[in-house]
C-alpha cells in the first residue's frame, strides 16, 4: 500500500486502484455541487466499504472537476460578467450590475482565502481531527437545522441582480464553514443566501457564481502542492481518471440541482442531511463505524 502521507500531504488515494477511484470521483462530483458535503462523503463511503480514506488532497483537488463543471454551465453569466465588468472599467462605470457582481464575488472570497491560509496547517495534515466522523456527522446536522430554518423563515423573493455588497459579505462569510467536513461549500453558501430572501434557483446561482474562486483557489493550490510533494506516476494517473469521472459527475449535478430548485424546495436534502448526521453519530457511538 503506498504512503498515505507524502511530504506532510494527506495522499490515501495513492492506496486506491483505478474502480474505486472512478466510484470515488463519481460521488465527489454529485456531492461537490449538492449542498450535501462532498467531504463528508469521502470519508463515508470509504468507511462504509472499507476502503482507504482518500485524504483531503483527493477532496480539495476534485474540486478543478468542479470548477469545470460549473464554467461550463454558467458559461453565459461567467463571460457577460468578465465582459461586462472589463468594459466598464475601461469606461470608468463602476455602478453597473456585471462589475457589482464582479466585485461581490471577490468581496465574498476573502473570508476563506483568510480563514484558508490561517488553518492550512490543520485542514490539510494528516489523520487531521477534522476529518473524523463524529465532526462529519455533528456538522451535517447543523447544516440541516440551518437550512432548514432558511427554508421556514426566508421570503425567496429576490434575484441575484439586487444582491447588495452585504449580501456578498454574508455568503462569503458562511462559505469560511465549508473549511470543516461535513458542512458543504455549496450548502452554506445557499443556506446563507436563502436566509438572505433571495429566491431558491437565484440562491443556487447566487451561491455557485460566488464559489468559483474558492474551488479555482483551492484545487491549483493542491495541484501545486501535489507536484511538489513528487507524487508518481500512477498516483497522477489516478488523480486524471478521478478528474474526469468527476467533471461529469459535477455537471449532471448542478444541472440537475438547478432543475430541481425550479420546481421545489431544498427540504429533501434537510431530510437527506439530518439522516445521514444521525446514522453516522448512531455508527460510531455502535461501533460499527470507525
Amino acid at each position: 500500500m503506498a504512503n498515505a502521507c507524502s511530504a506532510g500531504i494527506d495522499t490515501g488515494f495513492a492506496a486506491l486502484d483505478f474502480g474505486q477511484m472512478v466510484v470515488l470521483g463519481l460521488v465527489q462530483g454529485v456531492s461537490e455541487l449538492l449542498p450535501i458535503s462532498s467531504t463528508a462523503h469521502m470519508r463515508v463511503v470509504p468507511a462504509v466499504l472499507g476502503w482507504p480514506d482518500p485524504g483531503s488532497a483527493f477532496s480539495a483537488l476534485m474540486q478543478l472537476a468542479a470548477l469545470a463543471a460549473v464554467v461550463t454551465y454558467f458559461r453565459r453569466d461567467v463571460s457577460e460578467i468578465a465582459t461586462g465588468s472589463w468594459l466598464a472599467l475601461r469606461r470608468r462605470k463602476t455602478g453597473g450590475p456585471h462589475i457589482r457582481l464582479a466585485v461581490g464575488i471577490v468581496l465574498a472570497t476573502v473570508p476563506i482565502v483568510i480563514a484558508g491560509v490561517l488553518l492550512a496547517p490543520l485542514l490539510n495534515a494528516c489523520g487531521s481531527p477534522l476529518r473524523s466522523l463524529w465532526v462529519i456527522g455533528a456538522s451535517s446536522i447543523a447544516m440541516a437545522l440551518l437550512l432548514a430554518l432558511a427554508e421556514w423563515l426566508a421570503r425567496h423573493d429576490r434575484s441575484a441582480e439586487q444582491a447588495r455588497l452585504r449580501d456578498f459579505l454574508l455568503v462569503g462569510v458562511a462559505q469560511v464553514g465549508a473549511l470543516i467536513p461535513g458542512v458543504s461549500r455549496s450548502g452554506s453558501t445557499l443556506t446563507a443566501a436563502l436566509g438572505l430572501g433571495f429566491e431558491r434557483m437565484e440562491a443556487a446561482r447566487l451561491s455557485f457564481l460566488i464559489g468559483l474562486p474558492a474551488i479555482a483557489l483551492a484545487g491549483l493550490k493542491e495541484a501545486v502542492e501535489l507536484a511538489r510533494a513528487g507524487i508518481d506516476v500512477h498516483a497522477v494517473a489516478l488523480l486524471l481518471v478521478g478528474l474526469v469521472a468527476g467533471s461529469l459527475a459535477s455537471f449532471a449535478a448542478v444541472w440537475g440541482l438547478m432543475r430541481f430548485l425550479e420546481r421545489t424546495s431544498s427540504w429533501p436534502f434537510v431530510l437527506y442531511r439530518g439522516c445521514m448526521g444521525i446514522l453516522l453519530l448512531v455508527g460510531i457511538a455502535g461501533g460499527w463505524l470507525h
